[in-house]
């Protein structure tokens, strides 16, 4: 069974937004690295400091995990089939969870989680997302929609979110909403 064209337009989102930062088409390490940048300056984590290193250590991480589970021709880059074909592999199991794509989670939580408080907020969410180019109103209406009524969304409730972003079907599933989305 091939991927339905909803869940491949949010794999490609993911690809085209949170991946393929310099928007080559494919995933390699040189996204990778602009995206600590990006991540570092965000958070104003200066070169050098621990924050730094440990957003460069999780992030090179992240990469090599997902280069060696996605990457089937082994060019260094993940194409967009490779990629929808591995998150295809892992909607059809969500057990089968890679390190690294429960690294990229964790990752993306305590990013959005600023305050360390254990759960995300409107304002946390919508400056991480809208960080990335999505439309600051539409990450609002998207944490709305993600946290379904509540004030913040805790990890274990982004986990939930989570395995429901790659799996979902249903358009209006919660899950669909923990990149800053509104519609696919």
């Amino acid at each position: 069974m091939s991927i339905s064209d909803f869940r491949k337009k949010k794999l490609l989102f993911l690809f085209n937004v949170f991946f393929d930062v310099n928007q080559s088409g494919e995933i390699d390490v040189k996204d990778f690295e602009l995206a600590i940048e990006r991540v570092c300056k965000l958070r104003g984590w200066e070169k050098d400091t621990p924050k730094n290193k440990e957003t460069h250590d999780v992030m090179m991480e992240i990469w090599t995990g997902l280069r060696s589970k996605a990457d089937k021709d082994n060019d260094g880059q993940v194409s967009v089939d490779e990629w929808c074909n591995m998150w295809d592999a892992y909607a059809k199991d969500p057990s089968s969870v890679m390190d690294w794509q429960n690294a990229y989670m964790n990752f993306m939580f305590d990013l959005e989680d600023a305050s360390h408080d254990g759960g995300i907020d409107v304002t946390e969410f919508t400056l991480v997302c809208s960080s990335y180019g999505v439309d600051k109103k539409e990450c609002e209406d998207a944490f709305a929609k993600m946290a379904q009524g509540q004030s913040d969304v805790t990890r274990e409730q982004f986990a939930a979110l989570w395995k429901e972003y790659f799996a979902a079907e249903d358009a209006n599933a919660p899950g669909n909403f923990i990149f800053g989305k509104t519609s696919f």
